[in-house]
């Protein structure tokens, strides 16, 4: 039985009530057994509140609660110090988030659990209670000591996977930082995982301009001209298969997604605008080109819906899916 570790995120957002809806709705959806890292008490206040009937089960290994996730929902107690009111975060509560992110990792390093699913945190509050990285992504590549290949993020629904070369920027910063040599390194990782990760044998990469028309020949900006396009002749002499710049504003209908296997987007919102528009309810955030399976849901912490009953589980259902997917390939690879 695969077994994945998945974290608190955000306690005032809605991880804990999707976490919740995941165990309750187990039979119907075969969810993948997971052990939960989170405040045992705050989970029994949340499912009496959206009136789930889950009991929590405090566990003090990962190896008790793979028997026990068929009858009861496993979780491994970190305490938050600071009582939570849904859609009120607390900076008091970032250290206890951050310590379930760390605790994920060491399950997964040491091979307690077979990968980690992360719960949506909210930065803003992270950076308050005094937590220095950018995203989950740049987090767990310190905690994991990644310094290469480059860590990437992908996005994956079952019609499209997107890759930002350039993620938590600003527009300008991340025109400023895209360089051929940040493209060719994700787009390595990208091969690989495609073929490791997802078992795709001869994998497929479509690489998106900068400009608007892939910058029409330089008339539009240079940096399609002077940037990506030496990138992508670098994947293909590396043996990559690499089509680009192509315009984005035709990237992304569906004759167009036959043709590839992932698109490699320039910024943050090329990517994440196709994805969240053709399935905003289950798409899957993959962090690739770490030595442990990580995923999570697509989605932020949604402070409006916390408490109320009106979050939807399918996004967190996909990633521990594609968790406990990857997981698999992973150890018939070895």
């Amino acid at each position: 039985m695969t077994l994945l570790a998945l974290t608190m995120g955000e306690p005032a957002g809605i991880g804990g009530d999707i976490a919740l809806m995941a165990w309750a709705g187990r039979a119907e959806t075969a969810t993948p057994p997971f052990v939960l890292i989170d405040d045992p008490e705050r989970l029994r206040r949340l499912a009496r509140m959206l009136d789930l009937r889950v009991p929590v089960q405090e566990v003090s290994t990962a190896a008790e609660a793979a028997p026990l996730f068929a009858h009861s929902l496993p979780v491994l107690p970190q305490t938050v110090p600071v009582a939570v009111a849904p859609g009120q975060p607390d900076a008091a509560n970032v250290g206890a988030v951050r310590a379930s992110i760390e605790r994920a990792v060491a399950l997964a390093r040491s091979g307690d659990v077979a990968g980690l699913v992360t719960n949506p945190i909210h930065k803003q509050v992270m950076y308050q209670g005094g937590f220095a990285f950018p995203g989950h992504t740049e987090f767990l590549a310190s905690l994991l000591g990644v310094a290469g290949p480059r860590e990437v993020m992908m996005l994956a629904c079952p019609e499209l996977r997107v890759v930002p070369v350039t993620i938590h920027l600003g527009l300008a910063e991340a025109i400023a930082t895209l360089s051929a040599e940040m493209i060719v390194e994700t787009g390595r990782v990208v091969a690989r995982a495609l073929r490791v990760d997802f078992g795709i044998d001869r994998p497929r990469l479509a690489v998106a301009g900068l400009n608007p028309h892939a910058g029409e020949g330089g008339t539009m900006g240079r940096e399609d001209e002077d940037v990506v396009t030496p990138a992508v002749a670098r994947l293909r002499a590396e043996g990559i298969d690499a089509i680009g710049p192509l315009p984005s504003d035709t990237l992304f209908h569906r004759r167009a997604r036959q043709t590839y296997d992932a698109a490699l987007c320039m910024y943050h919102d090329q990517a994440l605008i196709p994805i969240k528009t053709i399935d905003f309810d289950g798409g899957v955030n993959v962090t690739l080109g770490l030595p442990v399976v990580r995923t999570s849901p697509d989605h932020g912490t949604a402070f409006d819906l916390a408490g109320s009953g009106r979050a939807r589980p399918d996004s967190l259902l996909a990633a521990l899916s594609m968790a406990a997917f990857i997981a698999g390939n992973r150890a018939r690879h070895v």
